[in-house]
């Protein structure tokens, strides 16, 4: 028979048969299983008293806590729909967000009230805190299913506008099946989290499964290197997930060879190719590190490498998940030979429903049910995957995705420029960075700064591009589009990048 319970249904079950269980650690408060699943229902009524209904729309705008969590389980109690907000934008950013998804309510941390009315300027969508939802009465009909949608996520397209994709709660119930495997999760974990809870692999990798099987989980309001090393050493965390970046800020810490790190069954990370530089350290200390291949519209956990696995197969992402159907496909849509480099397509109950009020970008990423990653990549003989390159042009800056499109439209709105482009090089301490390669307008270049001013109230400081390069001209080919591989090998050839 087909699961037809909505999500918070697991948190339920864990209250039921532990309640006094720890579900959530944060700021050295515990909150048990039992406790987590009243809090739900609070955030459920409280919700509800705000006037959200099936498939309304209920936007979080913080900084990690469990409240993050509570508002997406009590979204499944109701059939309505989270939106989490990447609390690094800009208030243009999230305008352009919040007029595109139109929530009801906006909960907002107390620090992004502020922000949040700004962005919502002379709306009439309300801005509310915890406060106000945990004083709720008890009054909120329990009407969300499985086949619901749940999580709008989204994610910038190559447009440079922002993308809403949908996942259903079966997506991230299959999700949650795919890590469980990744990671063999049991009641007896503890799960310590520090990436932000807006992605969907700080929610989806370890977080949100991890909590579907009745483990403990210690969750930062954000990631200090010192802070991740004291609490491993103090929690005995069996798992934990941190990306290139934030791998190479533990690593590089001067308490890191000093630090209990035994409690480690082992690491995740993922969100770019892996440097072997980055995982060295962690070898050199017997903690194997496994990765998790996905995207936004996967849930993320599509591929994946368990640590069992990852030291004889150095470089690669791993094999299918146990729900996802894989296949490399050439620029016809024609399965490759093993060894052959190709775009991965992957398909399963995991993946996007759709892009939100988008028919032509849904119908242009999925063909068939088959999601199209964007991605270059091979099989081996035996079936392991490895990631050559990114079709699409995103940059992946300290696990946070940067799309060149969106900041060449600011430079060119500008007058600086007569030609110019954004790519990513590779950076040692964020694994890529932006740069600006232009061709002047004028006889009289700008200085660096007017260009990197222009992108102060524009885009999130993690956005801004790093390094201005001026160029006599852009390579293109005969379309006139500009040839960013080109510019790639001239960069590494001329300019040591």
């Amino acid at each position: 028979m087909e699961h037809n319970r909505d999500l918070a249904t697991y948190i339920d079950s864990w209250a039921a048969h532990r309640p006094e269980a720890v579900a959530i650690e944060f700021e050295d408060q515990a909150n048990t299983y039992l406790q987590l699943s009243n809090n739900i229902e609070t955030v459920a009524n409280g919700l509800y008293d705000l006037g959200v209904r099936r498939t309304n729309r209920v936007a979080w705008l913080g900084h990690n806590q469990p409240l993050a969590i509570e508002i997406l389980l009590a979204c499944s109690r109701l059939g309505a729909i989270y939106l989490p907000l990447n609390s690094r934008l800009t208030v243009a950013e999230h305008q352009w967000i919040l007029n595109d998804a139109s929530p009801t309510v906006v909960v907002a941390e107390t620090g992004f009230i502020e922000h949040a009315n700004a962005a919502l300027k002379a709306s009439d969508i309300k801005v509310t805190t915890a406060a106000e939802l945990y004083t709720a009465s008890p009054n909120a009909p329990r009407s969300g299913a499985a086949n619901d949608d749940v999580l709008l996520a989204y994610t910038s397209g190559t447009t440079g506008r922002p993308k809403g994709a949908v996942l259903t709660q079966n997506a991230l119930v299959a999700n949650a099946v795919n890590a469980t495997h990744a990671h063999d999760f049991s009641s007896d974990d503890r799960v310590l989290t520090l990436l932000p809870l807006f992605h969907v692999g700080g929610l989806n990798i370890q977080t949100l499964p991890a909590l579907f099987a009745g483990a403990a989980v210690l969750l930062h309001r954000s990631f200090n290197p010192e802070t991740w090393l004291k609490d491993v050493e103090r929690w005995k965390p069996t798992w934990s997930l941190l990306v290139p970046a934030t791998l190479n800020a533990v690593s590089k810490h001067p308490n890191f060879n000093d630090t209990d790190l035994s409690s480690l069954t082992g690491l995740m990370t993922g969100s770019s190719t892996i440097p072997a530089s980055c995982v060295q350290p962690f070898t050199d200390r017997n903690i194997v590190v496994g990765q998790v291949y996905g995207s936004t519209e996967t849930a993320p956990t599509s591929i994946h490498l368990r640590i069992d696995a990852a030291n004889k197969h150095p470089g690669s992402c791993g094999k299918p998940s146990p729900l996802t159907e894989l296949r490399i496909v050439d620029s016809e849509g024609c399965d490759v030979s093993p060894g052959v480099s190709g775009e991965l397509w992957v398909r399963g109950p995991n993946i996007l429903s759709r892009y939100w009020d988008n028919p032509l970008a849904t119908q242009e990423a999925i063909t068939d049910g088959w999601f199209h990653t964007g991605d270059i990549g091979h099989q081996d003989s035996d079936g392991w995957v490895y990631i050559d390159d990114r079709k699409k042009d995103m940059i992946i800056s300290g696990g946070e995705n940067i799309y060149p499109a969106e900041l060449e439209e600011i430079l060119n709105d500008s007058s600086f420029f007569s030609e110019v482009t954004v790519v990513g090089i590779k950076n040692e301490q964020w694994g890529e960075i932006p740069i600006v390669l232009g061709v002047s307008a004028s006889a009289e270049k700008p200085s660096d700064s007017a260009i990197f001013d222009l992108f102060n109230t524009r885009v999130a400081k993690f956005k801004h591009p790093k390094r201005l390069i001026w160029m006599s001209e852009l390579p293109r080919n005969a379309m006139g589009k500009v040839l960013k591989h080109e510019l790639k090998a001239i960069l590494k050839r001329d300019f040591d990048c």
